[in-house]
């Protein structure tokens, strides 16, 4: 009797323990194109965000979709201030209700097929009907010791987010549903 009462409070004090709370680390918008695809995307990513985005360059060549070695395919810009206000306004998009199988450990992604449908953006001219996608990384205090250049240590397996955690998260944070 006294170990269950022990696994007990353990388990609580678990939960209770601020070095276990789970926080957005960060939002990553990208877009993929080539030639005037990708400037295209380039602007939706500065107009929804109102941030200079990084071009992103292709290491292999894909003949196929006339990809070569160091030609801009992508642009990727990271949001990390104002982040709650801005997914919920992309989650606005679906009514709040994602699948389970868009999240894996860490993190989730969804992609946004038109980005009128985003509540207050208006139609561009100059950008036309494009989509982009969406990833949301979460962290734990404690992470940048694995990160960190100067004295890295090994981060433990508790200190990867589950898909539990990040669906229980979301639900009393955001109001998401999963299906």
């Amino acid at each position: 009797m006294k170990n269950k009462t022990k696994a007990i409070k353990e388990k609580k004090n678990y939960e209770d323990n601020p070095m276990r709370k789970i926080r957005i680390e960060k939002l990553s918008l990208s877009v993929g194109g080539i030639g005037e695809n990708l400037e295209k995307g380039f602007k939706l990513l500065k107009f929804l965000t109102g941030r200079t985005p990084a071009k992103m360059k292709s290491k292999k060549r894909i003949p196929t979709l006339g990809v070569r070695p160091g030609l801009e395919i992508g642009a990727v810009v990271t949001i990390r201030e104002n982040k709650e206000e801005f997914l919920k306004r992309l989650l606005n998009t679906f009514d709040n209700v994602l699948r389970k199988k868009q999240i894996s450990e860490n993190n989730f992604s969804f992609g946004i097929k038109e980005y009128i449908e985003i509540p207050g953006a208006e139609y561009q001219r100059d950008i036309g009907i494009m989509g982009f996608d969406v990833t949301v990384v979460f962290k734990r205090a404690g992470r940048r010791v694995g990160l960190r250049k100067v004295k890295r240590g090994k981060i433990s397996k508790k200190q990867v987010i589950t898909r539990e955690e990040i669906i229980k998260f979301m639900e009393e944070n955001f109001h998401t549903k999963f299906i």
